[in-house]
């Protein structure tokens, strides 16, 4: 284990019991960008090496523990999967920032935040 492991934590030992969707491939977003014209989408971007994402992310998963079965809910490990993050910035004309949060419907963004503003944010 390495030093910014044992600093910030190994993303894959942090197991969650939030039911996240985990982006994996680009071609995701074209099902979350139609499924927002039925459900509400969000996508949260988390940098793994970040302790501010870190303790976000956290906050973020007990205050919408409760929401998960009204709301698809999409995890994106940015540091792995940097290729989506700049295709869902591009996609969704939202500059890149992380942690970041984006709330999609009717297949567009209708609110973003970032670092600590992401626990601000009311999910319809």
């Amino acid at each position: 284990m390495s030093f910014f492991d044992t600093f910030f934590g190994d993303a894959k030992a942090e197991e969650s019991s939030f039911n996240w969707n985990t982006l994996n491939a680009i071609s995701q977003l074209d099902s979350i960008g139609s499924n927002s014209k039925t459900v509400t989408q969000v996508i949260f971007k988390h940098s793994i090496r970040c302790g501010i994402s870190k303790s976000v992310l956290k906050r973020f998963e007990q205050k919408y523990a409760s929401e998960k079965s009204t709301i698809d809910f999409h995890y994106l490990d940015l540091i792995t999967y940097r290729a989506i993050s700049n295709e869902i910035a591009q996609r969704f004309e939202v500059h890149h920032q992380s942690p970041q949060l984006l709330i999609l419907k009717d297949g567009i963004v209708i609110s973003h935040a970032s670092h600590h503003a992401i626990l601000e944010v009311t999910i319809d």
